[in-house]
């Protein structure tokens, strides 16, 4: 039973109904409100559809700094007037062609273009969008040519990975594919897997609705009441069979025993492949859960069509029970493009060293030692080597510099840092590094670093090849007040940095979507125990982001949890992300000890397990600048062990 249509407009009417008050609620700037204040007020209006308002306040910024901007928003909430938009759009694109907010507003017009259908005039803007990292334009560039009769399965495959990127433009592509017979059933099944495992119900719940065999209600119902989809046991057709994956996944996310309990009472009814795919979805989400019996489950799931993200908790749950042949053979399995990422080629030549294929070990290492990141550094140690800082080139003359600061894209950003707008900055700095060679991008990071906007000299600096500047990509900024606060009480100072690197990037007025502020992004919470913990009396929240205090409180904070963690640098990495309470419980799971890179490499949560590998990367290379010497990250990683202390109430 298919969604009635009337649903859907009473979702649009209510999300219309809920921007216009949004919009309506936004207030106009006093008569005597500064130019930057009226250009924030814009950008408000711009970017909340309010067209009204828009055109108001673009009108009293004539004269403005950055007048591009300020027709940006005037025009962008028109853009979904599409027949009455196209010639102010052209001249838009024309006036400030070769900039990084045309490309911008190609990139939002495209959009409304898909969205309408207007197949020829997106196929001729199309390709002049540079930048090209929208998924949902690709799907509507796909979709454009079923229209024109092509067979596109083969590069709708490539594309469509990351379901948190569809948006509409991928689902209806998908159901378009389906409909016209270049999506099979086991394509659209794919995709089902990939939205499940995301935990993305909405986007899978689009997809069931866009595919004619498969059943939103049905997939509805294996999400929010799965033990009742399993109990009724029906895999006759394709759609039930779908449903009752689903339902395996949620069933097993607390209790994948139960779930295999289920799956062997319809076993039977189920061919081959079919069985090993549900197999499979317990154990993929057996996997991240860390049980240990996850390896059992994937070994009854051989032959199963995996997703990437199903491929790489295959060689996690190998390497966390030390099945070298298993890994070696789950990384053959996966497809050549995943396969070449250097986490898998690292994981690889572990894996061939262990069993006994050294040459092919040592090709695979030293394929990658020359990476800079996590997996290249461990792969140095493989060959013998350690971790050393390159000698830096020759610093930038003052001239060149100065040459450098006249670049008007540079400026913008410049300019938009000081109105607190860091996302608008990002974008107009990369815009222009995205062309530079290497002397280039090390006299802009060195620009950056003259205008204190650490976060774009680390991410210039990083863009280069060949000439290595590393005291630009591992800044060392309020060095004597980090020594005044880690000294004490025995921190390692390069392990903070190495923190903060990855946290704030060195914006000391950073501020999280979760609310953790200043360059070591602590919680106001979390502030507040240590500040009593300490003494720190007359402590204020709006003291955080001084940056005497963020580093007062911050490695007061870091010290405890490490202590916590009986001096465990993972753990404790891991803990500063994603919560004590969260590092301990993945510890529980050991029943012996194991090593630092395997725990860091299969920590269930994708972002604490991203940090973690950065963190110590980072704290390694401040360990060789700091030291002068070469330092050695597996010697960081250690071994984590079986928890051997009381864990202490920690926020």
């Amino acid at each position: 039973m298919r969604l009635k249509k009337w649903l859907l407009s009473v979702a649009i009417v209510s999300a219309t109904a809920m921007l216009c008050v949004s919009v309506s609620a936004q207030k106009r700037p006093a008569a005597d409100a500064t130019q930057d204040e009226i250009f924030l007020a814009l950008r408000d209006a711009g970017l909340n559809n309010n067209v009204a308002l828009a055109q108001e306040l673009a009108e009293r910024l004539p004269d403005y700094a950055i007048p591009s901007y300020v027709e940006y928003y005037r025009i962008r909430p028109r853009l979904q007037k599409i027949d009455e938009i196209e010639t102010e759009a052209r001249n838009y694109l024309k006036k400030y062609d070769g900039t990084a907010i045309a490309d911008r507003f190609r990139n939002d017009w495209l959009l409304e273009l898909g969205k309408a259908g207007k197949w020829d005039t997106f196929d001729e803007q199309y390709p002049q969008f540079y930048l090209d990292d929208d998924t949902q334009l690709k799907c509507y560039a796909l979709m454009s040519r079923i229209e024109k009769g092509e067979n596109v399965a083969e590069r709708a495959r490539e594309v469509l990975v990351e379901p948190k990127n569809y948006g509409a433009g991928c689902t209806n592509l998908i159901g378009m594919m389906a409909a016209r017979g270049q999506f099979n059933e086991h394509d659209v099944s794919a995709q089902v897997r990939l939205t499940s495992e995301a935990g993305l119900h909405d986007v899978m719940s689009r997809i069931a609705f866009s595919v004619k065999w498969l059943s939103s209600v049905a997939m509805n119902k294996a999400v929010n009441k799965p033990l009742l989809v399993l109990a009724q046991g029906s895999v006759s057709n394709r759609g039930d069979y779908e449903a009752f994956l689903v339902a395996l996944g949620r069933v097993g996310r607390n209790d994948p025993k139960q779930a295999a309990n289920f799956l062997e009472k319809v076993a039977s009814r189920l061919n081959a492949r079919d069985l090993a795919q549900a197999w499979a979805q317990i154990a993929f989400v057996s996997s991240r859960g860390l049980d240990p019996h996850a390896i059992d489950y994937w070994k009854k799931a051989e032959g199963a069509e995996l997703t990437n993200e199903g491929h790489a908790w295959r060689v996690r749950t190998a390497l966390r029970n030390g099945d070298w042949a298993m890994v070696k053979a789950s990384v053959e399995a996966m497809p050549p493009v995943q396969r070449q990422d250097t986490a898998w080629r690292y994981w690889y030549g572990r894996a061939l060293k262990q069993t006994g294929h050294t040459d092919g070990a040592k090709k695979e290492f030293t394929d990658i030692a020359g990476d800079m990141g996590f997996y290249g550094q461990l792969a140095k140690e493989e060959l013998g080597g350690e971790i050393d800082i390159p000698t830096s080139p020759s610093q930038p003359s003052q001239r060149d510099i100065a040459r450098m600061g006249k670049n008007e894209g540079l400026q913008r950003s410049l300019k938009f840092y000081d109105l607190g707008l860091h996302f608008e900055a990002m974008r107009e700095w990369n815009w222009q590094a995205r062309t530079m060679d290497d002397k280039e991008l090390l006299i802009a990071a060195e620009f950056a670093r003259q205008n204190d906007v650490l976060d774009r000299m680390v991410s210039t600096s990083n863009r280069t090849k060949e000439l290595l500047d590393f005291t630009q990509r591992f800044p060392s900024p309020h060095l004597s007040q980090m020594i005044d606060n880690t000294k004490p009480i025995g921190l390692e100072a390069a392990w903070v940095y190495g923190l903060i690197r990855q946290e704030s990037r060195f914006i000391r007025n950073a501020r999280s979507h979760v609310g953790a502020s200043g360059l070591m992004q602590i919680m106001p919470g979390t502030a507040r125990f240590v500040a009593n913990k300490i003494g720190l009396s007359g402590f204020t929240q709006n003291q955080i982001n001084n940056i005497d205090t963020n580093l007062l409180l911050g490695t007061r904070y870091l010290n405890m949890v490490l202590s916590d963690l009986d001096g465990s640098q993972v753990l404790a990495t891991a803990a500063y992300n994603a919560g004590p309470s969260r590092s301990r419980a993945w510890r529980a799971f050991l029943t012996e000890p194991m090593e630092g890179a395997i725990f860091a490499e299969t920590i269930p949560f994708s972002e604490t397990r991203g940090y973690v590998k950065n963190v110590l990367s980072n704290a390694t290379y401040y360990a060789a600048l700091f030291d002068n010497k070469p330092q050695s990250l597996k010697q960081r990683l250690g071994i984590v062990t079986p928890n051997l202390s009381t864990a202490t109430n920690l926020p």
